[in-house]
């Protein structure tokens, strides 16, 4: 569970990465510029909170870590060439699949009697969907090709899941 979900933040940074890239240097996306890096803060302190956990759990991270760096920042830098709706399609399409993903966590440790790690994916869970809330304002259903564009990043992000689990 903790190495699957730290490639999910190892990922989700890389992405902020790639859009922060092209947005940060192009006059006129300021306003998307401010919300990537907010986003992209409340991401890399999930990645550290799991970096902690891993190594007091002594659990290994994914050695899938190098290839999501790439395809994280890969998808970043692609959607946001697309434009800011599909910056912000992207982020709704990943954040309404780990939505799940953590919803299905909580629910197990919490029935496992875990409250502590619970209450802390909770959280996550909580500022992830309110990352894809400010997605779903911001236009994300506008963006080009935009069931295709969602489709693809939802398909990718579970795949991502399962072979993290595995490898």
């Amino acid at each position: 569970m903790l190495r699957v979900d730290h490639a999910g933040e190892y990922g989700a940074v890389a992405i902020y990465r790639g859009q922060l890239a092209v947005f940060e240097r192009r006059a006129g996306h300021e306003r998307i510029t401010g919300q990537l890096q907010e986003m992209a803060g409340q991401e890399q302190a999930h990645l550290d909170a799991f970096d902690t956990l891993l190594a007091a759990g002594h659990v290994r991270p994914t050695a899938m870590s190098p290839i999501w760096n790439v395809a994280g920042f890969a998808l970043g830098v692609g959607t946001a060439l697309l434009g800011e709706k599909a910056a912000h399609a992207c982020t709704e399409a990943v954040e309404s699949v780990i939505e799940e993903h953590y919803g299905d966590q909580v629910a197990e440790l919490e029935e496992s009697g875990d409250e502590t790690l619970a209450a802390q994916l909770a959280k996550f869970r909580d500022e992830e969907v309110a990352h894809k809330d400010l997605a779903t304002a911001e236009g994300a259903a506008e963006a080009p090709g935009y069931p295709l564009l969602s489709a693809l990043i939802r398909t990718g992000c579970r795949m991502a899941i399962r072979i993290s689990e595995k490898v």
